[in-house]
């Protein structure tokens, strides 16, 4: 009981600490890409990138909304608020902006993008971004039952995976990239 109150205080004392980045930071409309209308409202939106599609002069990005989080980072894998089209001055490696990356623009809804996914006609509200924000990727966590401390640490009665009781536990392993994960900046053409 006391893991648990511990590990919740501590989540709330970390939300409330959030902060949004600088590029994203403002006041929006509380709209979601399903019920947006093309009345030049001006919004701040995130998902998961589908795909980079770059022209001559602007970067195109189609993205699976997703709710965003107190710092305006894309939530985890909820239901969808469906699809949206952002498009940015300026070039964007679509390397860099791979699919599957969490994302959040802020701009302007211009229209609407009509395409298919699959054989489905789908009208995709459309962003003027004034602002694109690749989000760093999120550390791995993994956790196994066969984990060793060899400094015996949760050794001993207390609570495990299937509540109290005696054996090894001990903090999760963190797997992560120890590379920086630099914020990309557009890069204009013929530069």
């Amino acid at each position: 009981m006391r893991h648990s109150l511990t590990i919740a205080l501590l989540a709330a004392g970390l939300a409330s600490c959030a902060t949004v980045p600088a590029p994203l930071q403002g006041q929006y409309a509380a709209t979601t890409p399903r019920d947006a209308r093309a009345d030049g409202q001006q919004v701040r939106w995130g998902g998961e990138i589908i795909k980079v599609e770059p022209m001559q002069d602007t970067t195109c990005f189609e993205i699976l909304a997703r709710d965003l989080d107190a710092s305006a980072r894309p939530t985890g894998r909820d239901a969808s608020q469906g699809r949206f089209m952002a498009c940015h001055a300026g070039f964007y490696d679509p390397e860099e902006f791979d699919r599957g990356r969490e994302i959040t623009v802020v701009g302007q809804v211009s229209g609407t993008d009509h395409g298919k996914v699959g054989q489905f006609d789908y009208a995709y509200p459309h962003v003027n971004a004034s602002a694109v924000y690749l989000w760093p990727k999120r550390p791995l966590y993994v956790r196994s039952p066969y984990y060793y401390d060899p400094w015996l640490y949760g050794y001993g009665p207390g609570w495990g995976y299937f509540g109290p009781g005696w054996g090894y536990w001990g903090p999760p392993v963190i797997i992560r990239d120890r590379r920086p994960d630099p914020q990309p900046a557009p890069t204009p053409r013929g530069k």
